[in-house]
This record gives structure tokens, sequence and C-alpha cells, in this order.
């Protein structure tokens, strides 16, 4: 079921049992081969800015030290990237995969995209092939749906409980999260909308292995939505990040498995000392890779990491 009532959705979530995988079994990555700052992207994107210079060969050493990091604690395969697809690196908001109980094959989605740069990243046939053939998932395919719907990049999935978080902005819309909440196989889904400026979800909130949120409230446009949604994951201290902290991309973290958080070196510098210890306190140590080269795209760490389910 999707909810626009805050208090609806969390006291139906708080009734799911946490059942399911919390943690990916593996990640894929997309590498920056080609990258550069892509104009329409930065339309919509208040975390590029088309002046700075960019250095591409800084970028890809950058994005190998990410795949060998997160290699200590699961498997991370890369895809080559390709210049026409200048975004690539991202390929949490094209590609995502779902594992349900009870079902014998994984799921594969490929998201619906609003901008043509990043439209050309779903025609891609190696990565479609390598989960199809090589792992035996099922493909369900956003693009003949309507909306937007640019997968875990606009929305943060509670996997444990089966629930997601959808941020409504310029690169999501209501008709886009339907899709994904059928398409995830999801229990309850909740709308709400960013603030102005924000476009996805995933760099203003998190929800690490199912047991801990992190959350910058002012990047809301409702800031009080985040103390309804702290009630879900109470029994560890929430992670409220301030609007400097958010700026540094500590919104966009994961963990990979149920012991180590996930964010860039920027991030984890810019992290206070309460939210340090509220990460502790949740049992996870904190991992960094320096990644401000590829941030001048307008993404971190968790975007460019595709979780494979």
């Amino acid at each position: 079921m999707i909810f626009d009532d805050v208090d609806a959705f969390v006291a139906a979530a708080a009734r799911l049992p946490a059942d399911r995988e919390p943690v990916a079994r593996a990640a894929f990555l997309v590498a920056p081969d080609g990258m550069r700052l892509a104009e329409q992207s930065a339309a919509d994107n208040a975390y590029m800015d088309l002046a700075v210079p960019f250095d591409a060969d800084r970028a890809l050493v950058q994005h190998r030290a990410l795949q060998r990091a997160l290699g200590d604690v699961v498997p991370a395969i890369c895809f080559a990237g390709d210049p026409e697809t200048p975004d690539a690196v991202f390929p949490n908001n094209v590609f995502a995969t779902a594992r349900l109980p009870g079902e014998s094959q994984g799921r594969l989605l490929i998201g619906r995209m609003r901008h043509p740069v990043r439209q050309r990243e779903a025609e891609r046939a190696d990565i479609r092939g390598f989960f199809e053939r090589a792992l035996g998932y099922r493909t369900i395919d956003l693009r003949g749906t309507h909306g937007i719907s640019e997968l875990t990049g606009t929305l943060v999935i509670d996997r444990a409980r089966g629930i997601g978080l959808a941020g409504l902005s310029s690169r999501c819309d209501r008709a886009g999260v339907v899709a994904m909440h059928q398409a995830f196989g999801l229990r309850a889904t909740f709308c709400f909308e960013l603030a102005d400026g924000e476009y996805h979800s995933n760099v203003v909130l998190s929800v690490l292995a199912g047991r801990q949120l992190v959350i910058c409230p002012d990047a809301l446009r409702q800031p009080a939505l985040a103390d309804r949604l702290a009630e879900l994951y109470r029994s560890v201290p929430v992670v409220r990040l301030s609007v400097a902290e958010k700026a540094a991309f500590a919104g966009n973290c994961i963990a990979l498995d149920r012991s180590t958080l996930w964010m860039s070196e920027a991030a984890a510098d810019g992290l206070s000392s309460g939210n340090r210890r509220a990460v502790q306190a949740a049992g996870f140590s904190l991992r960094s890779v320096a990644l401000d080269e590829l941030e001048k795209a307008g993404g971190s760490l968790r975007c460019c990491v595709g979780e494979i389910f």
C-alpha cells in the first residue's frame, strides 16, 4: 500500500516483521570511462557546478579504489563505462535488484529516467545480459510505465521490512512511485516531498541494514516528518544530519553488510562527533573512500553502488 499520511504509514510499517534480508549479497559498479559533467543532469541537480574543473583520470583512480575497498565486505564487480553515458557511474538510478521470499528468481529493475542523457544507460545489453543470463534474474522494465522512476536514487528502501521512502521531486512523481512499489515488491511506501533544490532521496536519507535511520530534516519540505519516521528506528540513535553534513554527502551512505557504514571521505570528515557516536552505537564501523572528483557530478558513494539481492 502507498501512503501519503505519515501517521498511517508509521502505524502500518511498525506492524511489519523485519523478516527479509536487510543487506545485499554483492554490489556492482560502472566505471567512469569518458565521464564528464552532463549539462542535462545539472539542470535539476544543485550539487553540480559545471564551472568546476573535472579530472577524468583522477575520477577513474578514485572509482577503482572504491571497488577495491567494497570488495573487503562483499563481491564487487564493475562494468565498463561509455563516453556516450557520462552519468553511468551512478548506476543505482537506472538498474536495481530485488529478491522476494518465496520467489526462485531475483528481479532486475530498469528505471524510467527523466533526462535523455540518462535514458541511454538503460539500453546497455551487457548489464541486462549479466543479470538475465548469468544470474537468471527476470527483468521488470519500467520504461513502458507512466511517471519517472529513478529507482534507489529516489526511493530509499528498508529491505528488512519491505518498506519504501519516496521523495517526490523533479526526478520522482506519484506514478513513478506506484511503478517502483510494485516492481520492488514492497509492503508499504510513504510518499513525501523533498525540499526545493533536492533531487534524490538517497542524498538526504538512508536506512542502514534495516535498523538505523540517517536523515536530514531540513531536506524535507516538512522537516517534522523526520521525527515521525524516526519512530520506526528507535532501538538505536537516529543520525540527524545538519545541512552542512548533507551538503558533504553524509546522507549518501550505505551499509552493504550488517556492520559497516560506507560514505565518502568528505562526508566522513564532515560528520559531527555526535553522529559518529550514533553510528557506533548502532553497531556500525565507519569506512570512507576519497570520491571528491566523482562528487563534482552531483552524487557520491551510495550513488555509485548498485546492490545485488
